[in-house]
């Protein structure tokens, strides 16, 4: 059986997507969580360096086979189970998904640098802030709604690429708890598709998961640096 190595639920915003690409598409797999840790000679770093060169999560374990990086993950996937259709069905359609999931993966720094995935965190008033006082952010959600609603425009929703969940929209969830986490203001079609990700039943079992963890890591969170402060 497949092998996903993830981090702490709350905070890990890579280990999601991959986790949802199998979990959404019913591939059986095993979760192997790691509590996330900076630290030289932890587990975390320990049993990630047997598997990748690049420590970090997730990766996905099939045999001897490492697979690292979540568009390898999410390509890789999609090879082995082509019947799950994770990709859109139509080839330039396919261009077109993989150009928003490469945008995703090398773009938007400022909103995820200054709103990291904190799913039981309610920091709306950090989101205010961040948008009288950081452009980039306020750029980065602004290119966010855009290709959104570009795409509901071009498809009809309610998802991305039409009726169908696809990978990209599994490879913005994440985005999608920044959103709401930090009250960052996008119009009501982008409220709904964002109620519509939350809704599926993957992504609630992974929320429900995360908020039981209860495993606050200073690292990840900049705004709260403690549980009393």
């Amino acid at each position: 059986m497949l092998q996903l190595v993830i981090g702490n639920k709350n905070y890990s915003s890579w280990s999601l997507r991959g986790w949802l690409m199998l979990a959404h598409f019913g591939i059986p797999f095993e979760e192997v969580k790691l509590r996330l840790s900076l630290a030289e000679g932890s587990e975390f770093k320990q049993r990630l360096a047997a598997l990748t060169p690049t420590g970090q999560v997730p990766v996905l374990v099939d045999g001897d086979l490492a697979v690292w990086d979540t568009l390898a993950i999410a390509e890789y996937l999609a090879e082995t189970h082509p019947e799950r259709r994770m990709w859109p069905a139509e080839r330039r359609q396919r261009a077109r998904a993989r150009s928003l999931c490469a945008e995703m993966h090398a773009g938007f720094s400022a909103l995820r640098s200054h709103c990291p995935m904190n799913l039981e965190a309610e920091l709306s008033a950090v989101g205010a802030e961040l948008m009288r006082t950081r452009a980039e952010v306020v750029r980065d959600l602004q290119r966010i709604v855009q290709m959104w609603t570009g795409q509901f425009q071009a498809h009809g929703g309610p998802y991305l690429f039409g009726d169908e969940v696809t990978i990209p929209d599994l490879y913005f969830a994440p985005v999608c708890t920044r959103i709401r986490t930090y009250g960052l203001p996008v119009p009501p079609a982008v409220s709904a598709y964002i109620e519509r990700i939350d809704a599926l039943p993957a992504m609630q079992a992974w929320v429900a998961e995360a908020l039981a963890e209860q495993d606050f890591l200073d690292f990840d969170e900049p705004y709260r640096k403690s549980r009393a402060g």
